[in-house]
């Protein structure tokens, strides 16, 4: 009798399920278990109770036993029967009948890497990483460090890019690698994470924006080296603006391909060799012959028709030269059409049929370079990805290029702030593009003076636009009438949210330059701050007109208005006569930057002089003057 008959008969005797079960248990058709342990999350519980059939059956792949291992009952799950060929690596990979399942291959293997790096540091206290740099210093060998990179080939040779990327430098002294020194870095900015992202097909694009010397040329190198070997069918094309450039590329390529005392790229493709080169062209190939090279490299404004391709990736490097180009709109258009017309129709499908993937990899340094109109064509692509990373942590204020051999500080941007204008630091160090089309105060527009005219200037003025929320500039010139025009001698231009300092400062600019009149911006309690400026003004004895006055009209609007004027009566101090990042090196910087077309940008500075233009030519306003004390 069976179990369906057992339970029929119970059931005419009108029986419960719970009668019915314990009649099985008593009678011992059905024993009980406490489950005691996790081997089976999530399946079963810790601490869950079971029934079981102690009579066995007919056992099918994937059934959960219950089995007596010296007279202990384990809880376990068939993953082979009678029958099957079970091998079992010695980094515990599993295989079954001949099957191979990759994706839980790698699973087993960064499992096998975690397990290496977990017994490392309880034994030395630190990583595998400490521990090679420390046998190759005290030149020993350790079978750990052995085991590790059998682990990383295995992952190298089934297109993992982090230990791809590790691999290829295996002999390498560790002061002279380039990925490991940056790999935790890399790993942050989710620049590796984006690059298997390629290799899996999870992205079409890639668009990565670094600081100069950050090694974004030099990681696409190895990564360029490693698809050569993955895809040893297809070919790849790297496009830049320099023949230098590319020529240095090509090189860096063809040396980690090649250089067997260096690299350790024979030994992850042991069956791939360089068949021909060309240096001349900068392009060589890999295995057999196919129609194209497996790397090749060109410049901008090279006659490429029909002379090179790409299949797998089409790789863009730094397509604007410097800021001159970034300047002229005309020079953008042209690079535009260079990359659509030339570089992208230079793409084919691959051997697999998939479309050629691109990553492009620059300085930014215009909202309409090659990078900025790719992101707005594909603006919410989600197989588009852009990766952009300024010089610090605007959290912590930590550099994000600290490495750890041969990496950039805080204290190193600090100085190249010191050194450079606001607008190209933005560029280069901040990965803030400048909107350039559309500047209303551009750099050879603007007015400058060496020296001041001789005799006592008819006025002392000044106009003040007070800090807002966020990022907002308290932005205060100083200016000298003669005649017609505005010298502009002195200012207060800084972002502190300290309002005490804000005041001090004020004060300070308009005592030390004898300031006349100055007039502030009601707006945003701009009434507030001009009379706790007069009152640190009146303190030290110095008498100034100060008066507040509200802001009625569109702000875009009015710096429009204005910006003609400020052009032809405001004059700027020479450039020499300052530094980039003093007050009034910024304020000039914040004043060219501004543009009719952009948005989110910095207004204060343009702001502040529109109010000055409209006060200076009687502008539609009415002002309240705030009662100051009689100098008699």
């Amino acid at each position: 009798m069976n179990y369906g008959e057992i339970i029929n008969k119970l059931k005419k005797q009108g029986c419960s399920a719970l009668e019915i079960i314990n009649n099985f248990i008593c009678t011992g058709l059905l024993c009980r278990t406490t489950v005691n342990g996790r081997s089976m999350n999530p399946t079963i519980q810790d601490g869950e109770r079971l029934l079981y059939n102690p009579f066995v059956g007919k056992i099918n792949h994937g059934d959960i036993c219950i089995v007596n291992v010296n007279e202990k009952l384990l809880i376990k799950r068939v993953i082979a029967i009678g029958g099957d060929h079970l091998t079992i690596s010695i980094y515990g990979s599993v295989a079954i009948n001949g099957e191979k399942d990759n994706e839980y291959g790698l699973q087993l293997t960064k499992r096998a890497k975690e397990l290496i790096e977990d017994f490392c540091t309880a034994k030395t206290g630190g990583t595998i990483w400490d521990l090679e740099k420390y046998a190759f210093a005290n030149k020993t060998e350790y079978e750990l460090i052995n085991w590790f990179y059998d682990i990383l080939l295995i992952e190298a040779q089934h297109k993992v890019v982090d230990s791809g990327f590790r691999y290829l430098e295996k002999k390498r002294e560790p002061k002279e690698r380039f990925y490991m020194p940056r790999r935790k870095q890399f790993l942050k900015m989710g620049l590796i994470e984006a690059l298997q992202g390629m290799i899996d097909d999870k992205y079409d694009i890639l668009c990565v924006s670094l600081i100069p010397g950050a090694g974004k040329t030099t990681i696409e190198k190895m990564f360029n080296a490693l698809v050569a070997g993955w895809f040893p069918n297809d070919f790849c094309l790297f496009y830049s603006h320099s023949g230098d450039i590319t020529r240095m590329y090509y090189d860096g390529v063809y040396d980690i391909v090649t250089n067997a005392d260096e690299y350790a790229w024979n030994e992850i493709f042991p069956s791939l060799t360089v068949t021909s080169t060309n240096a001349k062209l900068e392009q060589f190939n890999i295995g057999k012959y196919k129609p194209f090279p497996s790397v090749q490299c060109t410049s901008v404004g090279s006659k490429n028709a029909g002379k090179v391709r790409a299949s797998k990736f089409l790789l863009v490097d730094d397509m604007i030269g410097g800021i001159e180009e970034a300047l002229n709109p005309m020079v953008l258009d042209k690079l535009w059409d260079k990359y659509a017309v030339d570089a992208r129709q230079r793409k084919i499908q691959d051997t697999d049929g998939h479309n050629c993937k691109e990553i492009h990899i620059a300085t930014r340094w215009s909202v309409h370079d090659v990078i900025g109109r790719i992101q707005n064509m594909y603006a919410g692509n989600k197989r588009v990805k852009t990766i952009a990373v300024p010089d610090v942590d605007p959290v912590t204020g930590e550099s994000n290029f600290d490495y750890e051999y041969s990496g950039f500080t805080k204290e190193f941007f600090a100085d190249q702030q010191l050194l450079m204008d606001e607008i190209s630091y933005r560029c280069l160090y901040k990965q803030e593009p400048i909107e350039r089309e559309g500047l209303l105060f551009p750099d050879d527009k603007i007015r400058r003076y060496l020296n001041l005219p001789h005799g006592e200037p008819e006025i002392v003025t000044a106009q003040c636009d007070t800090k807002g929320k966020g990022t907002d500039y308290f932005v205060l010139p100083v200016l000298q009438k003669h005649g017609e025009d505005y010298y502009c001698i002195d200012c207060v231009c800084d972002n502190t949210a300290d309002y005490e300092e804000q005041y001090r400062n004020a004060a300070g600019v308009l005592v030390n330059n004898k300031v006349q009149e100055c007039e502030f911006e009601r707006n945003a309690g701009g009434d507030r701050v001009a009379m706790e400026v007069n009152k640190r003004v009146e303190s030290v004895g110095w008498i100034c007109n100060i008066t507040d006055t509200p802001t009625e009209t569109n702000k875009e609007a009015r710096i429009f208005q204005c910006s003609n004027w400020i052009l032809q009566h405001i004059i700027f101090k020479d450039a020499s006569l300052y530094k980039p990042n003093e007050p009034y090196g910024v304020m000039v910087s914040l004043l060219k930057q501004y543009s009719v077309s952009g948005k989110k940008q910095l207004d204060d500075v343009p702001d502040v002089f529109s109010n000055f233009a409209l006060r200076m030519t009687k502008g539609n306003r009415i002002k309240q003057t705030v009662i100051i004390s009689s100098p008699i």
